[in-house]
């Protein structure tokens, strides 16, 4: 039986003090960073991560790509890790993401693109991490002890560490200060009820969608069914899922919708409306809606910013909708808190 108040509940509520923490505490390490990144000028930004820090890392690149409009790849930690291959990285600024910085293969990975002359980044909540010490920078997330194994506040703090990294490398004045305004939008965020969408879920598949820097998001929302609702998920982005995926869609199927206030809303909004027309119960966060559900969503001072609100409101969802089914999020099934992956 699940408790009825979990850690990662109380995790949740935390994540506006946390990314407060990370903005008093966090901005010499971020701006130094930035400096040297400037002074490299990078051609392209490589990301190392897996898991929920993997999702983080597509919303930056996301960001690299819209902001700095320098293209981001992710790379595959096994191809150090197992094939034995060094990648010839000189010249490129890489994000490595991890909440624990323990993961061998991340760290080897690291550590072998910093050797080809490649800038790395460690983003990651311990600075005394195996992974901080093989990188050319680190810029600690200052999220504190998260003690459930659902990631939530380290996936937000490490999703602002790097979107301030990038608005710093750009000077990017409006953005920076809507970062610094993110914690009272966060804390707004942690009270949108989204009972209905928890409702219409029947337990047994559902498509979680985005585009743009909010596919990320839907990303970390499928992956977060899975592990804490043993609900099977998939998620999309809103240009692909009326190709081969809107063929298992049906009556009551259930989809959840991710937009931020951006160019990409209103191609969202359509899809949404047009899996809605299809007979799906689809929901999304987005007033541009016709036949779907608008869930309540904090709309945030950029639209950069504002898939970091989404994901906020959505887990305070994903832990009722697991209590609810009589499991323990904080405790899913096979997994571990660290991953430590070769």
């Amino acid at each position: 039986m699940a408790p009825s108040t979990t850690l990662m509940r109380r995790e949740i509520v935390e994540i506006p003090d946390a990314v407060e923490r990370l903005l008093t505490q966090g901005g010499d390490a971020i701006r130094e960073a930035a400096a040297g990144a400037r002074e490299m000028d990078p051609n392209f930004l490589l990301s190392v991560a897996r898991g929920s820090s993997d999702h983080a890392c597509t919303y930056l690149k996301y960001a690299s790509e819209l902001i700095l409009r320098r293209p981001m790849a992710s790379v595959g930690p096994s191809v150090k890790s197992v094939y034995d291959v060094d990648l010839i990285a000189d010249g490129a600024l890489c994000l490595s993401v991890s909440q624990s910085g323990m993961s061998p293969d991340i760290v080897r990975m690291t550590k072998a693109i910093t050797a080809s002359n490649g800038l790395t980044v460690a983003i990651t909540n311990d600075p005394a991490s195996d992974l901080a010490s093989v990188s050319s920078a680190t810029l600690p997330i200052h999220a504190g002890p998260e003690l459930s194994v659902a990631a939530t506040k380290t996936f937000v703090t490490s999703l602002v560490a790097g979107l301030w990294l990038i608005a710093e490398i750009k000077r990017d004045g409006e953005l920076i200060r809507a970062i610094h305004a993110l914690p009272s939008h966060l804390a707004a965020a942690t009270t949108c009820d989204w009972s209905e969408a928890a409702a219409a879920l029947d337990g047994r598949s559902l498509f979680t969608l985005g585009r743009g820097p909010s596919w990320a998001i839907a990303n970390e929302a499928a992956l977060k069914f899975k592990e804490t609702c043993l609900i099977h998920a998939e998620s999309y982005s809103s240009a692909e899922v009326l190709h081969g995926p809107v063929s298992i869609v049906e009556q009551g199927f259930p989809v959840i919708g991710f937009t931020a206030g951006d160019a990409a809303e209103s191609n969202l909004a359509e899809v949404a409306d047009a899996l809605a027309d299809k007979g799906a119960t689809v929901f999304a966060t987005t007033a541009k809606l016709t036949k779907a559900v608008t869930l309540p969503h904090i709309r945030t001072d950029h639209w950069l910013t504002d898939p970091i609100a989404a994901i906020v409101s959505f887990y305070g969802m994903v832990e009722e909708v697991a209590r609810n089914r009589g499991i323990n999020p904080d405790t899913p099934r096979h997994l571990r808190k660290v991953t430590e992956t070769v």
